[in-house]
């Protein structure tokens, strides 16, 4: 598959934040009948359909789609980031013309949304929560603290992670946390695990997103300008945090991204734009350096700089991220959504003019990894 071939033709996201009273299959249908609508399409333009944690088929049903391919990969936050990989693949390959990738979680509201347990002969269940991990901000404290002290980095500078990710999210309406924080403000937040305070981890909301995937000739029909999946990748790590490779490092980052920059046929320095997975404070700093985008003991200094802030040279995060916009537990879907916006320079707040965007993402805790490059060029 040559760059460019694929394209997002539509793109939008429900409602978000907290809205109670609406389920998981009810805010995909909502994203759906946006992105259809963004896209030009309709529903019986649709042969395709992914969705992570619920059946693509029980979806398809719900929103009457009869689909000749599907994908129910769910492998965490990244899932959706892998999705539109599975559906450029499959578009490539002439089983579907038009694909809806889904998201939908009521993450805080808790509506519609199916048991999320661990089997107990999981290998999570079996070797890590019985010695106390049990949760993303305790079971990350491990790997970050083991970073810091081997590149230098501080807990200061994971609250400047935060506060670059304000400035790009101040005032947006739809933001969870609509406000510029400072790191005085981030390092006297109450603390959750240490060395996590509340504002280095994200909120809870509910939401959704969809996608309408489609061949770039198909996708110039639309209403609006394509955006070019110009490369991808897909990797993973372990399941298991207690027996990485290398605390201070993603393997799944290192070559999910290695991929997607090979297919690409670009480098970090032809990268405009950035969205890296931001569940907790320290997922950017991993991502800059996996990516190749820092050494590993500068992406502190490098944010706290303002190079990823409004008016510095990688913008990153400019939706606020997960820290500041919404975190419906897999936060994929709002990472590409906000690439798109970017792209098309629809964003609330714009990064200038960029051509590139590199979405990197995390499902997990380090366990699998995924890598969209999108442009609003076609080569």
């Amino acid at each position: 598959m040559k760059p460019g071939e694929i394209a997002i033709r539509g793109a939008a996201e429900s409602r978000i934040g907290k809205v109670p009273g609406v389920s998981e299959v009810e805010l995909r249908a909502e994203a759906a009948v946006l992105a259809l609508a963004d896209a030009g399409l309709d529903v019986s333009d649709v042969d395709g359909i992914t969705s992570a944690t619920q059946s693509p088929l029980d979806v398809a049903h719900y929103m009457g789609i009869n689909p000749s391919w599907y994908d129910g990969t769910t492998v965490g936050g990244c899932s959706f980031l892998i999705h539109v990989r599975h559906a450029a693949a499959a578009i490539a390959a002439g089983h579907c013309e038009t694909v809806l990738v889904l998201h939908g979680e009521s993450g805080r509201s808790q509506v519609g949304r199916p048991p999320r347990v661990q089997p107990p002969d999981s290998l999570f269940m079996q070797f890590e929560v019985p010695y106390g991990l049990y949760a993303p901000p305790n079971s990350f404290t491990l790997p970050v603290l083991r970073f810091l002290k081997d590149t230098g980095n501080t807990q200061e500078h994971l609250a400047e992670v935060v506060v670059a990710q304000s400035k790009w999210g101040e005032g947006n309406p739809r933001a969870s946390r609509p406000d510029l924080v400072t790191v005085d403000e981030v390092m006297s937040s109450d603390m959750i695990a240490y060395p996590f305070r509340k504002q280095q981890c994200c909120p809870l909301t509910d939401g959704g997103g969809a996608l309408v995937v489609t061949s770039a000739e198909r996708a110039l029909d639309g209403p609006k300008a394509p955006v070019y999946l110009l490369g991808s990748g897909e990797s993973m790590d372990t399941s298991l945090i207690s027996v990485m490779d290398d605390l201070t490092s993603s393997k799944g980052f290192r070559q999910s991204s290695a991929a997607a920059f090979a297919e690409a046929g670009i480098t970090t320095e032809d990268v405009d734009h950035l969205m890296a997975y931001d569940a907790f404070a320290h997922l950017p700093l991993y991502m800059l350096a996996d990516l190749g985008f820092v050494d590993r003991a500068d992406v502190g200094a490098f944010i706290a700089e303002g190079n990823t802030s409004p008016g510095g040279r990688l913008p990153m995060n400019t939706n606020g991220g997960g820290l500041r916009y919404t975190h419906t537990g897999m936060y994929g879907m709002f990472a590409i959504q906000e690439a798109v916006r970017q792209l098309r320079g629809e964003a609330f707040r714009q990064a200038g003019t960029p051509e590139i965007s590199l979405v990197q993402g995390v499902g997990g805790m380090f366990t699998a990894a995924a890598t969209l490059i999108l442009s609003n060029r076609r080569p």
